[in-house]
């Protein structure tokens, strides 16, 4: 067993190599999958970083119930995730201020408010109106999609038309997430796995519920509002708000499916739980962002 005294030191090892790989190989790939090209590189480095993240974690999960971890090491893995965290927190705090930057201050300016030089640095007939979907190229060439229509808008609805809105499902359902993961956090702490499994298993499939709404929603987006990536200052940034936060809800259900398949075999104990901890830490920082997006992507929109 480690002590205090004796920290553990894991051998040399090439994953971190690897991680780095893959990591550069689906950052290239997305950016020439956006611009037209083909998405092999970009599978490739999810190949990659998968390989890498299932031979990684089943290092460190072997260390941990073999008892080579310290309370020192442990303290790490609770800063190290506190830390991650916080720059995923930093990371959407840039979008959001981006989307604030974009409606509240640049749309008004453009439009000739506060003395500013006006539309004609765009398009004649400019209006400052969010939301905004139409880019100076499609004015030039005189393409007539400037804005959805009401009944299209991506805002809250009225009563009558809430059963088929989907952000309002998303939330419902996320929420609810946090709630059973709780409840699973609470019968693990309570020694009662069975419980915990259970509560658990409910988590992983209301995630697996949110990403196929969202996946909906952006089908429906595309074919029946015309709203794309190409979809001017307002496609750019609801997608990549939403998207993002699509792919951190993918990559916080695939933690918890993992944590849900070591429940079953029997790991974490009442006072040895920090993977299932970190991952439920992770996916309430995702459910307070998805909160976040609801007010202000589609209620204030």
């Amino acid at each position: 067993m480690s002590t205090e005294s004796s920290y553990y030191v894991p051998e040399q090892s090439k994953l971190p190599v690897l991680a780095a790989l893959g990591m550069g190989l689906m950052a290239y790939g997305a950016g020439s999958w956006v611009q037209g090209g083909s998405a092999l590189v970009l599978l490739a480095g999810a190949i990659v970083m998968v390989f890498t993240l299932y031979n990684w974690f089943s290092t460190v999960i072997h260390e941990n119930m073999a008892g080579m971890n310290s309370a020192q090491l442990k303290r790490s893995y609770v800063w190290g995730m506190s830390w991650f965290i916080f720059s995923e927190v930093m990371f959407f705090a840039c979008f959001f201020g981006a989307l604030f930057y974009v409606r509240v201050l640049v749309l008004p300016w453009l439009g000739g408010e506060g003395g500013h030089a006006g539309n004609e640095l765009l398009w004649e007939g400019f209006e400052p109106a969010w939301p905004l979907m139409t880019t100076p190229d499609m004015a030039v060439n005189g393409e007539n999609a400037q804005f959805m229509g009401p009944e299209q808008h991506m805002s809250f609805p009225g009563w009558a038309n809430l059963l088929g809105w989907l952000p309002l499902w998303n939330t419902i359902v996320l929420l609810s997430s946090s709630v059973t993961v709780h409840i699973a956090h609470t019968a693990l702490k309570n020694s009662n796995r069975a419980k915990f499994n259970l509560w658990l298993g409910i988590t992983v499939l209301l995630g697996a519920i949110f990403i196929v709404l969202q996946i909906e929603e952006y089908i429906h987006a595309y074919q029946h509002m015309g709203l794309t990536l190409e979809s001017g200052i307002y496609g750019t940034t609801f997608f990549m708000l939403t998207g993002f936060h699509g792919a951190h809800v993918t990559m916080g259900t695939i933690m918890l499916l993992i944590m849900f398949l070591r429940g079953l075999k029997g790991h974490f104990s009442p006072d040895d739980q920090f993977g299932f901890e970190a991952a439920s830490w992770y996916w309430h920082f995702v459910d307070v962002v998805w909160v976040g997006l609801f007010i202000f992507v589609y209620v204030l929109a």
